[in-house]
């Protein structure tokens, strides 16, 4: 099975989850004029997306040796989070986005109020999927929220976010600044993906810092290499505009860099990534999405 077949199959199994876990959420609130509540959240959740995290999640907690029902619960609960974030992103007060993958972006479809309160919503309920989870012990249930919440929140994503907001004001922004808000805004819901799916498996302390590690380095390896490409690549290669970076006057790794030196960067992480997975076992499929991810740049 190549790399698109297997995020596939994992896109389509947290989908199917995540929308069991809404319904069932929509139904316990049945009392509650909410409809239009849960109608925003799956608006969002339906928006499309190679569900790269929830992929991560399940393909680190079987490189440790579990199982996919394992890691339901831990890949929806991510997928939710990032949902979040990009609802909370496209609003006036931040990105300012009428589109989210071709749709209308939440408050575009629904109105502010009701997009932040589909947001909320969407932070709140993975933590309530995973303390339910009957299949993860107490221990697995506190590892895995504490990894959660610690890298979505202001030591992490969201930290980032508003590091990506200062700089927009900033004459001059460092490399080791511009990568410590990568590693927030990016990194951080990726490094949580690797580290969860080992905790799902009952994963050893050295195999859970492995995937952080992994995690990490793929993330910032990727934006890295998205700078590199909005500037040497074409529309019709990626898929989307290019260049806007620089129309946005944006501060990047390549501005800051060069694109050699960027392009240096983006190598030496992919390399360490790719070490990481040392650690485990079967891991054909973590080291062929590492190159999908990461090998794009000629």
């Amino acid at each position: 099975m190549n790399v698109k077949e297997q995020l596939g199959q994992y896109a389509a199994r947290v989908e199917t989850y995540i929308l069991e876990q809404v319904a069932a959420m929509q139904k316990a609130a049945a009392g509650m004029d909410t409809d239009m509540l849960y109608d925003a959240m799956r608006h969002s959740l339906s928006a499309g997306g190679k569900r790269i995290r929830p992929a991560l999640i399940y393909a680190f907690c079987e490189v440790c040796g579990g199982s996919l029902q394992a890691a339901d619960s831990a890949a929806c609960a991510m997928e939710m989070t990032h949902t979040s974030s990009l609802i909370f992103d496209d609003l006036p007060a931040m990105d300012d986005d009428d589109l989210r993958r071709g749709k209308p972006s939440c408050h575009k479809a629904f109105g502010e109020a009701t997009a932040i309160l589909a947001g909320d919503a969407l932070i709140c309920a993975p933590f309530m999927i995973l303390a339910q989870d009957a299949g993860l012990t107490a221990e697995q249930k506190v590892a895995l929220i504490s990894v959660l919440a610690e890298r979505e929140g202001a030591a992490g994503m969201v930290g980032g976010q508003l590091m990506d907001m200062q700089f927009e004001t900033m004459e001059k922004v460092t490399a080791e600044e511009l990568e410590t808000m990568c590693l927030g805004k990016t990194g951080a819901l990726m490094e949580a993906s690797c580290k969860m799916g080992c905790l799902c498996a009952g994963g050893t302390p050295e195999q859970i810092q492995a995937a952080g590690e992994y995690g990490k380095s793929v993330g910032l390896a990727f934006q890295i290499i998205d700078d590199i490409l909005d500037v040497t690549s074409t529309a019709e290669m990626l898929g989307k505009p290019i260049g806007s970076d620089a129309e946005e006057e944006k501060k990047t790794f390549v501005t800051i860099l060069g694109i050699e030196e960027a392009r240096k960067r983006a190598q030496a992480l992919s390399e360490h990534a790719h070490a990481q997975l040392d650690m485990f076992e079967n891991t054909e499929f973590l080291h062929a999405l590492t190159d999908e991810l990461l090998v794009r740049v000629k």
